[in-house]
């Protein structure tokens, strides 16, 4: 009929093929490179995961459904080759993944306004009073786990948060082009960092997590500071210059710069 529109589809066969390259890659890499070290006692259950860098970078290439889609499944093979339990991976790992990079690709392709930082500023008040709200529990109960003070802790804390959100002043003002890349990193890895804080306590709640049951709800906090401050530097760091040899081999998957609006 006259006047009728062609629909694209909802996912084109070349995303299709790179969620599974997305999710091959982060599986395999994954749990090369995750080299054994877990989050320490009593909280240690969440790896050290520096190959997110994989999904984010697929994610700003080809999009939410891609990364997101293609996280999921990667860490749901890499959990099945850790520990197998499928429940307690799609409850947290599946889900946190898919939504945290569904986000960055969602908020990568967007363009940027500075004076709508606002909310990730907040996020990171947020994060820091939590934290160290958390690491006063946590030393209160679980001193003999880390031997260290609460004030060596506290100030250990603070030293990662800085190191995170300097990484993240020099994305932003210094290199501007990767600013969109750089804020969806955070809110991404911000969001999927709290379902892992969540779930995971709402799990030992009703089961055991190693020898974990019924934890405080303060350890929702400590798991969500590990993950986000392990892993923001990889996204931030590797992410930018792998992207760009990117768009140098394939102009293609460059976005199109949005032209500013003109005055009348």
């Amino acid at each position: 009929m006259g006047g009728t529109e062609r629909k694209t589809a909802f996912i084109t066969p070349l995303q299709v093929a790179m969620t599974a390259v997305n999710a091959a890659l982060y599986a395999a890499v994954g749990i090369m490179t995750y080299l054994g070290i877990f989050a320490p006692p009593p909280i240690g259950v969440v790896r050290f995961w520096p190959v997110v860098v994989i999904p984010g970078v697929f994610a700003a290439l080809f999009g939410p459904w891609v990364g997101g889609i293609g996280a999921a499944l990667g860490i749901f093979m890499s959990d099945m080759f850790v520990h197998g339990n499928v429940l307690l991976s799609m409850s947290v790992g599946v889900t946190s993944n898919f939504v945290g990079f569904y986000l960055l690709g969602y908020i990568a392709k967007k363009e940027i306004n500075l004076k709508k930082l606002v909310v990730v500023l907040a996020v990171g008040a947020i994060t820091i009073v939590g934290g160290v709200f958390s690491i006063l529990h946590y030393q209160l109960e679980t001193f003999g786990f880390t031997g260290l003070s609460t004030t060596d802790s506290i100030l250990l804390f603070l030293v990662a948060i800085g190191g995170s959100y300097l990484l993240i002043v020099l994305v932003v003002y210094l290199w501007p082009e990767w600013r969109s890349y750089g804020v969806a990193s955070i809110i991404g890895l911000g969001v999927g960092s709290a379902i892992i804080g969540l779930g995971l306590w709402a799990w030992t709640q009703f089961f055991y997590l190693g020898e974990l049951v019924s934890a405080p709800f303060y350890f929702s906090l400590l798991w969500f500071v590990w993950t986000f401050t392990t892993e923001i530097p990889f996204l931030l760091l590797l992410g930018p210059p792998i992207l760009k040899a990117c768009y140098r081999a394939y102009p293609s998957l460059k976005p199109p710069r949005k032209k500013a609006a003109t005055k009348r």
